[in-house]
């Protein structure tokens, strides 16, 4: 099974009988069954006809709209009956305290191991790189975790962990691009760009995950429901930004398979986004690096982070029904 990419602007997904074809200028760039395709998403100026999406939606398979620099817009879903035992049970363990707390207590704990754990290895395998100071905070840091009491303290705790953790991000950038702090909306470099892409698209694979298996995922317990944002996705994000976005990003930037030029910066806005044939490259690493087999966690055979996904979400799916401890995920340095 595969995701696809499209950002190929002014393309057209069409189907014959029962595959899908990319076509521009009357030229057929990808002819594929749609029984190997997972999750479509399209970015920009792509058109998609009629047949083509009902031949998706007909065998389950997500369709994600994008900007053409990568902000999602919406998605198209089949209307396959949800598992209401699972949603009725998602909104009662939401309106217990207990329960919403020890979650979110363990989703904080596994981030910051994480953050931690990449920080030390990365200061172990490059010893000139100055990381003690960082690496000492962290772990001051993280105690105080299993002592919060309200979601308040514990997303306090969170961002001054955050802000150590992007100091030390920083210093592990070896080649090509300066980075001064992570920034969000806009992202005001290419680091940030290249972080910010890839947080969206693990958080709309999650997002797209959990409402296949019935979840509502705009319900979160972490992160308190606001308008227009999955926040159930965002729960199970936080174990995955250390071990896969922020290992990928900084993976391609040491490599550097991007510079300067594959940038641009839009004006109205101050951010800084990939250009088209960057993206396409970006996507390529992107589905090597989390389908590729790795030892993920501790005591475990190689499995890839997409169905890390899915296991993780079965993990809060039993918590939830069950009213038992989740397991977060911790990844094997």
């Amino acid at each position: 099974m595969t995701f696809l990419y499209l950002t190929e602007q002014g393309a057209v997904l069409k189907k014959t009988g029962q595959r899908l074809i990319v076509e521009k200028d009357d030229q057929k760039l990808l002819d594929i069954p749609a029984a190997k395709i997972e999750g479509v998403m399209i970015f920009g100026n792509v058109q998609f006809t009629t047949q083509a999406v009902q031949l998706l939606l007909r065998k389950g398979v997500e369709l994600a709209l994008f900007s053409r620099s990568g902000r999602l817009l919406g998605q198209l879903t089949d209307p396959a009956t949800k598992n209401i035992d699972l949603r009725k049970a998602q909104f009662k363990r939401h309106g217990e305290k207990d329960f919403v707390e020890a979650l979110a207590r363990r989703l904080v704990d596994a981030k910051l191991a994480n953050c931690l754990e990449f920080v030390k290895q990365f200061g172990h395998n490059h010893p000139d790189t100055a990381l003690d100071e960082e690496t000492e905070e962290l772990e001051a840091l993280r105690p105080h975790v299993d002592r919060a009491m309200e979601l308040s303290t514990l997303l306090g705790l969170e961002g001054s962990a955050a802000r150590v953790y992007f100091q030390a991000f920083a210093k592990m950038i070896r080649h090509g691009f300066s980075f001064t702090g992570r920034r969000r909306r806009p992202a005001t470099d290419p680091v940030n760009a290249l972080l910010s892409l890839g947080y969206t698209m693990v958080y709309n694979e999650i997002a797209s995950l959990l409402d296949g298996m019935g979840f509502d995922p705009y319900l979160g317990y972490y992160h308190q429901p606001r308008y227009g944002h999955a926040t159930l996705a965002s729960d199970l994000l936080e174990e995955f930004r250390t071990p896969l976005v922020d290992r990928f990003t900084l993976k391609i930037i040491n490599n550097r398979v991007f510079q300067e030029s594959d940038f641009y910066l839009h004006q109205p806005s101050g951010a800084y986004y990939l250009t088209d044939a960057a993206r396409k490259q970006y996507f390529a690493d992107y589905e090597q690096f989390i389908s590729q087999p790795t030892a993920c966690a501790k005591d475990e055979t190689e499995t890839t982070f997409r169905r890390l996904f899915r296991r993780q979400a079965e993990r809060l799916k039993k918590a939830v029904i069950d009213n038992t401890m989740y397991q977060p995920f911790i990844f094997k340095w």
